[in-house]
């Protein structure tokens, strides 16, 4: 790439140095366009974008009520993946389980970035509200999480937990934990949030969103959840790779059985795949190799805000589903499937398919959410 691209040599000889070639690095570039919905000619503004970043955007990271599963996730994407580049050109000012900085020290760090300002907050873990419930240094989290928003350019919530409370909010939920939206309300701070559900976040998509912020100076369109569309605007069930099983009415009754080694659809062992909206089946995990449907497991819907109790016994089967193509028809697998392989093996035109099938099932219009 020449420098009039608006990269500097000095730049990709600093990339090179940390042991990842030139091609990885735009290669990298090219994949986070493609995940912007970006043509290969924005290749260039991206990586000017991510030059720009290395000199120092800060970036304060809070952990509250989690395991820190997301930082787990940062950290250890296979380099040179996405993680390590953030990591790498962006100034992680303060981050409790990777800082090496400890006591004292680490006050003094955080007050220096809350003087500075315009760092972009990202936050994990839900919030707990109920006193003495989450404390950090003496402080209740939800302090901490007041100081700290104010003087942020941008605030992203990271992993279901952030969202809307996650795991340490499920039923009967004694800290009475909340997510950073809900927080910031019952705070009175209106500033908008960028929220990445899953458990834990996927890092390509926390990139794809800063990139975003780097290379527009914005934030991306967001769903009615805060979500941003680019991600969470299609089903699981939308893009599966099992989904031809599902229409023709192949499904896994029991873990261990032949039609699991066949990889037929695993509705009937509980995914939760049709009501819940994440680019999983496209971006994946680990560098894109895998994910929990590919793997073998079902889809728990933790893309969802509340998954936990809405979609608990995750081992069992959903009472519905909502079909696109159907005319949002709600019915049970079992009948879509076998409508489905019906009017395969019949031959019947593709337009009759939602009017036969609507007519069978005796199913409600919904459209999407």
């Amino acid at each position: 790439m020449e420098e009039n691209d608006g990269i500097t040599g000095q730049f990709l000889d600093a990339v090179e140095f940390r042991g990842v070639s030139r091609r990885d690095f735009l290669k990298y570039c090219g994949a986070t366009a493609a995940l912007l919905g970006l043509s290969e000619l924005y290749v260039p503004k991206i990586a000017a974008a991510i030059e720009k970043a290395s000199k120092r955007p800060p970036v304060v990271w809070l952990n509250f009520a989690s395991d820190s599963g997301c930082t787990e996730a940062l950290i250890k994407a296979t380099y040179p993946g996405p993680a390590d580049l953030v990591l790498d050109v962006l100034s992680i000012d303060y981050n409790e389980t990777i800082m090496a900085a400890a006591g004292k020290q680490v006050d003094e760090i955080l007050a220096n970035s809350r003087k500075e300002g315009g760092y972009i907050l990202v936050v994990e873990g839900g919030i707990p509200t109920k006193k003495g419930h989450g404390m950090i240094g003496g402080k209740e989290m939800l302090d901490v999480l007041k100081e700290n928003a104010g003087p942020a350019v941008a605030i992203l919530a990271v992993g279901s937990c952030a969202t809307s409370g996650g795991v340490p909010a499920a039923s009967p939920n004694p800290s009475q934990i909340i997510g950073v939206n809900e927080a910031l309300k019952k705070l009175g701070i209106s500033k908008s949030v960028v929220n990445l559900d899953l458990c834990p976040v996927n890092v390509e998509y926390l990139t794809a969103v800063i990139v975003n912020y780097l290379l527009l100076g914005k934030l991306p369109e967001l769903d009615s959840y805060g979500r941003p569309l680019m991600f969470y605007s299609q089903t699981i069930h939308d893009n599966c790779e099992r989904r031809a099983h599902f229409d023709a009415g192949r499904f896994v009754e029991t873990f261990g059985s032949k039609e699991e080694s066949l990889g037929y659809c695993l509705y009937k062992m509980g995914c939760k795949g049709p009501m819940t909206y994440s680019a999983c089946p496209k971006v994946k995990y680990n560098s894109r190799i895998s994910w929990c449907i590919g793997a073998g497991g079902p889809c728990i819907g933790c893309a969802e805000p509340g998954w936990t109790d809405k979609f608990a016994g995750f081992y069992n089967r959903l009472p519905g589903v909502k079909i696109p193509g159907l005319g949002g028809v709600e019915a049970t697998a079992d009948k879509i499937g076998a409508a489905a392989a019906v009017v395969t093996a019949a031959g019947i035109a593709v337009h009759a398919i939602g009017s036969a099938a609507s007519g069978r099932i005796g199913g409600k219009d919904g459209g999407e959410k």
